[in-house]
């Protein structure tokens, strides 16, 4: 998601600096679980069900690191935080860390004092419209009209295309994304805006999912990725490696499965990921099996992709750019040596 940023004070500025000097692992471990910024509710991302437990990719993250640092998937405590609350949360140190749809962009990663660890899904802005109205490219829309939520770049992103492209349109404003999602099934617009990612989790929505499509056109890039504050560059890594290891486990095939098996293998790429060889753990401040847990309790990448969002989901999004680098996609880890 993106909001319009808010210039920082030297109040905020020194909070920052504060709540950045304190060793985040050390302040986890001592507690005994990861409090992990987390959506409100997005299917397919971060939801909570009716018995109180959370779900999605970017729930998943959350609990890849907590297995990599506490030895145990479950030891996270979510935060649910609207898009205006996220970035003040985690600069208070109200939470450890942020997973919670949120662009990596140039204003976020320089006057925030934030870091954003990677990127575990590759976005872009799209269109979602009702199939009944016969389009099957954004390049159709000339004259539609566009439910989009307020206070998001969203707005700027849609009227540089248009522009661009010589087109007119006429806005329908709302709040919030379930009223947007709900002016749109009215009928109030012939289209609806937003990441792409959001788009499938609104259709999901619909009363009727199969009437609508989200168009081929991507019209912006947005990284999604886990957020921390900056000058704990030891916590950055933890986060940042997490990651990084589950998208090397699926390159390198191992699963939530095959996990040990693979550990007791003779590649030593794997051996090295996994913590039977080398010290790439204790270079984190981790045991040897961190990326071991990671990826034996909450999976590899792909695993995390497929369970969420993937085909077999009510979302069914195809893995496209976040498929891995030498399978048409761009996801792509620096290898763990």
């Amino acid at each position: 998601m993106k909001q319009t940023i808010t210039v920082l004070g030297a109040v905020a500025a020194a909070m920052i600096a504060t709540s950045a000097s304190a060793g985040t692992l050390e302040d986890v471990q001592k507690r005994g679980s990861l409090s992990c910024g987390v959506s409100t509710g997005l299917p397919g991302f971060s939801l909570q069900d009716e018995k109180g437990n959370w779900t999605g990719l970017d729930v998943d993250t959350c609990r890849a690191v907590a297995a990599a640092v506490l030895g145990d998937a479950n030891k996270v405590r979510f935060v649910p935080l609207t898009a205006k609350e996220r970035f003040t949360a985690l600069q208070s140190g109200e939470i450890d860390m942020l997973s919670r749809n949120t662009t990596w962009t140039h204003t976020r990663d320089t006057s925030l004092g934030l870091n954003f660890a990677g990127v575990n899904y590759y976005d872009g802005q799209g269109f979602l419209v009702q199939k009944a109205l016969g389009v099957k490219s954004a390049l159709e829309l000339d004259g539609a009209s566009v439910c989009i939520q307020a206070g998001t770049t969203t707005e700027l992103n849609l009227a540089d295309y248009f522009r661009e492209h010589g087109m007119k349109y006429s806005a329908v404003v709302f709040d919030t994304s379930d009223q947007t999602r709900e002016g749109f099934e009215a009928a109030r617009c012939d289209i609806l805006t937003s990441d792409q990612s959001q788009l499938y989790a609104i259709r999901s929505k619909l009363g009727n999912p199969d009437s609508a499509m989200v168009l081929p056109e991507v019209i912006s890039k947005e990284p999604l990725g886990p957020v921390v504050r900056q000058g704990d560059d030891a916590w950055f890594n933890i986060v940042k490696w997490t990651l990084m290891a589950q998208i090397n486990a699926e390159e390198m095939g191992v699963t939530s499965a095959n996990a040990d098996q693979m550990a007791a293998g003779t590649n030593p790429g794997v051996k090295r990921l996994l913590g039977t060889e080398g010290d790439a753990g204790a270079k984190l401040g981790l045991s040897a099996d961190w990326a071991l847990n990671a990826v034996k309790q909450v999976g590899n990448y792909a695993e995390m992709f497929d369970r969420n969002v993937g085909p077999n989901t009510p979302l069914a999004i195809s893995r496209g750019l976040n498929a891995q680098w030498n399978k048409g996609g761009i996801l792509y880890a620096p290898p763990v040596r």
